[in-house]
């Protein structure tokens, strides 16, 4: 696994609202539910469309192409036509600074 790299402050993230952000050439979506922040890969695995322009209500995301719906906080696959999961980051939280760590398993 990579290091923790800083993408945000606490203060940038209101609470159910989601951000795309370029982390070392990948693009990912940064999530805050509650006091929790959550990272995963801005891919739909059904045909590797983008899901950050999709619809997002509590910890679901749908892509917007075809409708197939992740779960914000671990990338799991929802529904269909999305069988597989995208794949889910480390975030911590440290003096206030949102740090997320990149899985390499993709």
């Amino acid at each position: 696994m990579s290091e923790y790299i800083a993408v945000a402050t606490v203060a940038e993230i209101d609470d159910g609202s989601t951000r795309l952000i370029e982390v070392d050439d990948r693009l990912v979506i940064l999530s805050r539910i509650g006091d929790d922040y959550y990272c995963i890969d801005d891919i739909c695995t059904h045909d590797g469309g983008t899901l950050s322009d999709g619809p997002h209500e509590g910890c679901e995301i749908a892509c917007p192409r075809h409708g197939a719906k992740f779960d914000l906080r671990n990338g799991k696959a929802l529904s269909m036509p999305a069988t597989q999961d995208t794949t889910a980051h480390h975030v911590k939280v440290e003096d206030g600074s949102i740090m997320i760590q990149l899985n390499d398993e993709s």
